[in-house]
């Protein structure tokens, strides 16, 4: 399969063409026989987040390709944390020392926006959303993907499947958004407040939660 690599600060990205794809390509990964029988995009979107993950570990000195848990979660190598994403034909990945969540969406268009605008946010949180210097669609996008991130950087603490009003949207500019916890969330997390990085990267958006961001 053709893909391109290039990283966006510590963020490791491969863009892919699908159609270059061969059964094949697959063998790369020790784990191949787990995907034999997954679909094309599936296969496709799991060998380029791979990819991105090797690029992202070979920073910290390892070169293994992050294997497959019982939850179909990367396994990262003791001592280090991972999250990967996918949106379209592009896949991103991040390697830190504590634990660590990434997501990229593309751009959400206005009309569904206000589609998804209420799974998304609260009464409260779209008023900050609608408030911003950023467009209502963009806004959202970054929330929802915001709010992605922060789940899987906090997923050890978590309540099952929070939903998104379990974090709720503070504040946000184009390069960074506050979340506060609630207890739905986790308890312990309780009122606490995230700072989330935040990247608007053409018909994307990317961001990053490090729980070492607490404020």
């Amino acid at each position: 399969m053709r893909t391109h690599h290039s990283t966006l600060h510590a963020i490791q990205r491969i863009d892919f063409e699908p159609d270059t794809f061969t059964p094949g390509d697959l063998l790369w990964l020790p784990h191949h026989q787990r995907l034999a029988h997954a679909g094309k995009k599936r296969q496709t979107e799991h060998l380029a987040g791979r990819i991105a993950a090797v690029h992202a570990l070979r920073g910290f000195g390892e070169t293994a390709v992050p294997g497959i848990g019982e939850n179909r979660q990367p396994i990262w190598p003791d001592g280090l944390y991972g999250s990967i994403s996918h949106c379209g034909n592009t896949a991103i990945a991040i390697v830190a020392r504590t634990p660590v969540g990434i997501d990229i969406e593309a751009v959400f268009s206005p009309r569904l926006a206000e589609a998804l605008a209420h799974e998304i946010a609260n009464e409260e949180e779209r008023a900050v959303l609608r408030h911003s210097a950023l467009p209502f669609p963009l806004a959202l996008t970054l929330a929802f993907s915001a709010k992605e991130s922060a789940f899987k950087a906090y997923s050890a603490q978590t309540n099952g499947l929070p939903g998104f009003h379990s974090a709720q949207v503070v504040s946000l500019d184009a390069s960074t958004l506050r979340l506060r916890f609630t207890a739905r969330f986790a308890p312990a997390l309780a009122n606490s407040v995230i700072s989330i990085n935040g990247l608007i990267n053409g018909p994307h958006v990317i961001t990053c939660t490090l729980p070492l961001n607490e404020a």
